[in-house]
């Protein structure tokens, strides 16, 4: 079984920021499965299916981005998932837009919701799909990251969550390093 998490912030006042890059991924998975994310569980919304052999739940962290680590390690428990099982999808400042990098494990390179994932499941093995967002012009890093994607980055967003789609089916179907080696 794998647990498949995108980080975000829960509300309407939320939808289609920068910061919710990982709700957004999840969510064209599961529009692509043709699922509901929206069963509550442990602090998340979630869906559970079969993709491929794999049983999955697709999670999205309704804890805000600073105490998504509450969420996921409570669903982690409840599955019995080890670290290795989990996928975190989440916004980088240091990607353009546009752009995805896959990672085995690491450090939480200042991210908060990576930190507190982290914190509560005590260890930093768990893979990582960084969605690319870009860093602001001008202005604080808050207000861009909690800020909507322009017209022309929309663009590259919608073209970059399919790409994240087949990152993680083909995460689903093989293993890590391939998609590594496909989309790094």
């Amino acid at each position: 079984m794998k647990l498949i998490v995108g980080l975000g912030n829960p509300g309407a006042k939320y939808n289609l920021t920068r910061h919710n890059a990982g709700f957004m991924v999840i969510d064209s998975l599961a529009k692509e499965y043709v699922v509901n994310v929206n069963s509550k569980e442990k602090q998340a919304l979630v869906a559970k299916l079969h993709i491929g052999r794999e049983k999955v739940i697709l999670a999205k962290p309704q804890t805000f981005m600073n105490n998504s680590g509450q969420s996921v390690r409570a669903l982690a428990d409840y599955y019995n998932i080890d670290a290795q099982d989990i996928m975190v999808i989440y916004d980088d400042l240091d990607l353009e837009v546009g752009r995805i990098r896959v990672r085995p494990k690491g450090g939480h390179g200042g991210h908060n919701g990576i930190r507190s994932i982290i914190d509560h499941l005590g260890q930093k093995n768990f893979a990582r799909l960084r969605v690319g967002i870009g860093r602001p012009e001008y202005g604080t890093v808050t207000d861009y990251v909690l800020g909507k994607f322009s017209r022309e980055e929309s663009k590259k967003v919608n073209k970059t969550l399919e790409e994240a789609v087949e990152a993680i089916k083909l995460y689903l179907e093989s293993d890590l390093n391939d998609v590594m080696n496909k989309y790094n």
